[in-house]
């Protein structure tokens, strides 16, 4: 066989392999920079989409009551036994999502701090008051959602989202059979071969890696780039309210988000504000509820109390029935509704977009979503635990065991490419990848030229 032929034999050969490299290569440095909030988003978001359930037993004492033989208290009622236990004011009403549980009312105390105060609706009395947002269900949220720590946080989710696409598409590659049969659907061998570990993190990947996109893309409306400006394009300039929403009262300028918990699609929706008639009164929040419950509210609705002659009654419910999402702006005088908005009343971007979000937080699909997202949450952690014994056995001494570059530079090529698209839809992350690609064609060139000087 001439040089000619055998070249041409192993070109194909070779180009593969190079490409294989630099795939195997970002793969490593994508799951170097994600696994560790995969871990931290999995613990966290497998108790989350459980939070009425875990909520009821660790906040039993205030959040469980006894159901009994007649009406509940008016929500008048409870507000003053909040205050009376809780000097303040009185900043919004939450009404019990279903009849064992308490009423909650978010006081303004005179103390400076926002207290949550738990009410039996049956008998009105005051089971316990603690911080707003205090419970471990909270807690667990802003953790999930990097809250903790400052803005910057939103920022990193939009990374981590991007970045956990490119960690997938990569392991889908890395994953694909080319004619062998063990590792695709099976798992060879035993824990003290490091072939286990590789096959239990192939297989594991390409059962939940499609789940682990969803909730990456789905996690986005989040971020701050990405999330912000998605969020302007779905609720267009008009208030903050979705484009098909025909809002033409004066608006006060605060946010319903600042108020209350609220659907992505509403976070920059503004709260109305009225103008009083000459000696009117306020319809109170007794009148206002039945108001809100005669336009058919659901059940577990949140009530905001106008904070001035100005201001308006708020509800707002988000149930696990999407259809049933609702905001209702009522004038605190005549007790109209100023704004009424569904989840039908959404655009189509947000309609999908809220669906999608609805699914990651475990509500669309009742018990079988729970399990689900449970199931993909133990699956992500066995890919990062897989990931890191299998890095473990192949590492060399000394190192940090980076997979090799490729020979051939022009597989950077298609890299450029994953950057302009990445960048593109998430600038962020494309940012980020800009900054790993130069960090990594630096690092070969001063070993290049560590290689070249003479000792």
């Amino acid at each position: 066989m001439s040089d000619a032929t055998m070249d041409a034999a192993t070109r194909p050969r070779a180009a593969a392999s190079d490409l294989y490299r630099a795939v195997w290569r970002w793969h490593f440095y994508a799951g170097l920079l994600v696994l560790p909030f995969l871990i931290t988003m999995s613990l966290t978001g497998a108790a989350y989409i459980f939070r009425d359930e875990i909520d009821m037993i660790v906040h039993a004492d205030v959040k469980r009551v006894a159901v009994q033989d007649g009406n509940t208290q008016r929500p008048g009622q409870l507000v003053a036994s909040a205050l009376t236990a809780v000097p303040g004011r009185a900043v919004k009403y939450t009404d019990p999502p279903v009849p064992h549980a308490s009423a909650e009312v978010t006081v303004a105390a005179d103390s400076g701090q926002r207290m949550a105060v738990y009410v039996d609706p049956w008998q009105g009395n005051v089971l316990g008051a603690r911080p707003d947002r205090s419970t471990v269900m909270w807690t667990v949220r802003y953790l999930h959602s990097l809250r903790y720590f400052g803005p910057v946080a939103r920022g990193v989710i939009e990374i981590v989202g991007g970045w956990t696409i490119l960690l997938v598409g990569t392991g889908i590659y890395l994953w694909w059979p080319r004619g062998q049969k063990g590792g695709v659907v099976s798992v060879r061998g035993n824990a003290k071969r490091r072939v286990f570990w590789r096959d239990t993190h192939a297989v594991t990947g390409i059962f939940v890696g499609g789940f682990i996109v969803f909730l990456a893309v789905t996690g986005m409306p989040w971020s701050q780039v990405w999330g912000g400006k998605v969020n302007e394009w779905a609720n267009g300039s008009n208030f903050g309210y979705p484009s098909g929403v025909r809002v033409d009262v004066p608006m006060s300028g605060q946010r319903l988000n600042d108020q209350a918990q609220t659907s992505w699609s509403l976070e920059q929706a503004q709260i109305p504000e009225v103008t009083p008639p000459e000696n009117a009164q306020p319809i109170g929040l007794d009148a206002a509820v039945a108001q809100f419950e005669g336009l058919g509210l659901h059940s577990g609705y949140s009530v905001v109390l106008p904070s001035s002659p100005n201001g308006v009654y708020s509800g707002s419910v988000y149930p696990d029935d999407l259809s049933q999402q609702r905001v209702v702006h009522l004038d605190q005088y005549s007790g109209d509704a100023l704004v009424d908005m569904s989840y039908a009343d959404y655009g189509p971007g947000g309609r999908w977009l809220e669906f999608g979000i609805n699914i990651h937080m475990g509500q669309q699909f009742g018990l079988a979503n729970q399990i689900l997202l449970l199931l993909v949450c133990a699956g992500t952690i066995l890919l990062a635990v897989s990931a890191g014994v299998m890095w473990w056995k192949r590492r060399p001494s000394r190192s940090m065991g980076v997979p090799p570059m490729p020979q051939d530079k022009r597989v950077f090529r298609g890299l450029l490419a994953i950057l302009i698209v990445g960048g593109i839809l998430f600038p962020l992350t494309g940012a980020s990848l800009l900054v790993m690609l130069a960090l990594d064609m630096g690092l070969r060139r001063w070993r290049e030229r560590g290689r070249s000087e003479p000792t």
